[in-house]
């Protein structure tokens, strides 16, 4: 038996429609999943997946959505928590981006995608996880979940990582924590993965910085969160819960 198999098994992820989120579905893919994508907009490049319009922010919504997916789909065997608004540093003309500039609007907005999506698709779909008594949850962090951000990388940009990005990986953590403990008793498996960087042709001042800062001296390649992301949705992780696992190169280590 292939205990890495994901076939017949159907995957609700949120945000992949995004870049790592295509990341994701091309994993599950290449393991016969059957992929259900909840996200405000549809990827054009991704095929053979179902794609569902929704605002994660919004009980309402995600209600509808439950009703109408379950009904067409029957199960849910994997929730992945995966949506974030991914703020990317960049160049500021005769201005300067930092803390004291970030909005009461903007740290709204990006909790209640990255950390309050979270628990409320996990509130709503976790619920036919308790009914199969049976199931997985993977939320996505980041290695900004175990360090700060160091902002020395962006300088050069008059730039910063906002704190919504820091408190939010952090958040997913300790929300992998508590729904691992709380859903052990239903055989629901409950882990998160905290991923490094990946190479998609940043700043090269920016590039050359952060892979300074990385032991193997240099950012993830397209595709090398693969096959963790198989692991951790199959049966081949069938004894591991409320764990975090980092990915990054070492750069957390330091």
């Amino acid at each position: 038996m292939d205990r890495f198999s994901l076939k017949n098994k159907t995957i609700l992820i949120s945000g992949g429609s995004g870049f790592f989120g295509g990341q994701i579905i091309s994993a599950l893919l290449q393991k016969k999943a059957k992929i259900i994508n909840i996200d405000i907009k549809k990827s054009k490049y991704r095929k053979n997946v179902f794609f569902y319009k929704a605002d994660i922010s919004s009980e309402i919504e995600l209600k509808e959505a439950y009703t109408k997916l379950i009904k067409k789909f029957k199960k849910i065997d994997v929730i992945i928590n995966n949506a974030a608004i991914d703020y990317k540093p960049f160049k500021i003309k005769n201005s300067k981006d930092d803390f004291f500039s970030t909005s009461l609007q903007r740290w709204k907005e990006e909790v209640s995608i990255g950390l309050t999506g979270s628990f409320l698709i996990t509130k709503i779909f976790s619920k036919k996880l308790v009914m199969q008594r049976k199931g997985i949850i993977l939320n996505i962090a980041s290695d900004l979940s175990v360090i700060a951000p160091d902002q020395r990388l962006y300088e050069h940009l008059n730039s910063h990582k906002p704190v919504t990005y820091s408190v939010i990986k952090h958040g997913m953590v300790g929300l992998t924590k508590f729904l691992a403990s709380y859903f052990g008793k239903y055989n629901i498996r409950v882990n998160s993965i905290s991923p490094g960087g990946i190479f998609n042709k940043q700043d090269k001042k920016f590039v050359k910085k952060i892979n300074q800062l990385i032991p193997l001296k240099r950012m993830a390649k397209h595709g090398e969160y693969k096959e963790i992301i198989q692991f951790l949705c199959s049966d081949a992780s069938s004894y591991l819960t409320g764990q975090n696992i980092i990915i990054d190169g070492g750069r957390s280590i330091i």
